[in-house]
């Protein structure tokens, strides 16, 4: 099969909009933790993807027959230094940011991560806390990069892992990486400390869903978080269809037929995934729902693309160029008053409109970021 070619590198380039103009110095920022949008979200995670490639070709996220030898890739010098990466995350944090996830792509292909990640972990909020420092990875170069990223000052990591069926595994990531090396890395990640580990499962109907209960069993008892996510209308490329969703509530009625599962609270606001702990205390599950049980009302999660566009939703058509506000004549302050003032004028709330008969269509021909460019 020819590769299907879309030009996803000149998309790219017109998601971008202008940042708002820059603001004087004098003008008060909010204080820390008080910075609010239009629904009253207040900013605390900001997820940042490092690099736009992945040594993966997943059907939901990067399909080859769209992503193949042909697809352009950012070039080096467009994407944002580690220095630009770190000042713009401490301008976060005074923002109200607390955690930090490095994404992709697969985030553990670009050179050199283990610096930007040090570089990270100095990263301090107002009153002298480090940010929660952590990452999401498919595992792939885990085992040889775990006891490097721990040393480097990560925290905790997440491993996206769709089933433990290596024929199938090896269908899914369509590259023929074998489920093992996947294992291994998890396996590697726990002894040198990164923890708590969580695995994410995107469980799509007729694909993967057999390997609920085979994941579950597994991971049961590790001290490892399994988590199931519905699978999402994220991008234009996957071919997303809602017949393909298995419901978390299905998901959930399959595990309490194999498990005694007690719903446990949240464990911080904004948290996406609903927790359900094993009766004997074998750990705990989480179920993201994200098609069937919008969880817009508490996001507080904004996401930073590889070339310094900033997302206020996962399913957005367009960015703000903060890149060019770091190259340019802006200071921090200035920055941060950017940063400010579009947060203050956010209102997205796709998912909730998703589900709505009456939701306003999208206009003709516009395009949601993909999910490799911004991460899940």
């Amino acid at each position: 099969m020819s590769d299907r070619v879309i030009p996803i590198a000149d998309h790219r380039q017109a998601l971008a909009v202008t940042p708002p103009p820059l603001a004087g110095q004098d003008r008060p920022l909010p204080a820390p933790g008080e910075l609010q949008d239009t629904l009253g979200r207040p900013l605390r995670d900001l997820r940042i993807s490092v690099t736009d490639r992945c040594n993966f070709r997943c059907s939901y996220c990067m399909p080859k027959e769209v992503f193949g030898k042909t697809h352009e890739f950012l070039p080096h010098a467009a994407l944002l230094s580690f220095e630009e990466i770190t000042r713009l995350a401490q301008v976060f944090a005074r923002l109200g940011v607390q955690k930090l996830r490095l994404t992709g792509g697969e985030p553990l292909l670009r050179k050199g991560i283990e610096h930007l990640i040090e570089l990270l972990a100095q990263v301090r909020t107002p009153d002298g806390q480090p940010l929660d420092l952590t990452l999401t990875t498919n595992g792939s170069l885990l085992k040889k990069k775990a006891r490097r990223l721990k040393d480097a000052g990560l925290q905790r990591i997440t491993v996206s892992l769709d089933g433990l069926d290596d024929a199938q595994f090896q269908r899914m990531n369509d590259v023929g990486f074998p489920v093992g090396e996947v294992l291994d890395g998890i396996a590697e990640a726990q002894a040198v400390g990164l923890a708590p580990i969580k695995v994410n499962m995107v469980v799509k109907r007729g694909a993967n869903d057999d390997q609920i209960l085979p994941m579950a069993r597994h991971f049961r008892g590790t001290g490892i978080t399994l988590r199931f996510i519905e699978y999402m209308d994220v991008g234009s490329s996957n071919g997303w269809r809602m017949d393909e969703v298995m419901p978390s509530a299905q998901v959930l009625t399959r595990l309490r037929e194999s498990f005694d599962l007690q719903a446990l609270s949240a464990s911080a606001p904004g948290e996406t995934a609903q927790r359900w702990g094993y009766a004997d205390g074998g750990g705990e599950i989480g179920l993201i729902s994200s098609v069937t049980q919008a969880f817009c009302g508490d996001c507080n999660r904004a996401r930073l693309s590889t070339e310094g566009q900033l997302f206020t939703c996962l399913f957005a058509h367009q960015g703000t160029d903060l890149r060019g506000l770091l190259r340019g004549p802006a200071d921090d302050a200035q920055v941060a008053q950017a940063i400010a003032q579009l947060w203050q004028r956010r209102s997205d709330r796709y998912s909730q409109l998703r589900a709505q008969v009456d939701a306003p269509q999208s206009p003709a021909g516009q395009r949601r970021v993909e999910m490799h460019y911004i991460g899940g």
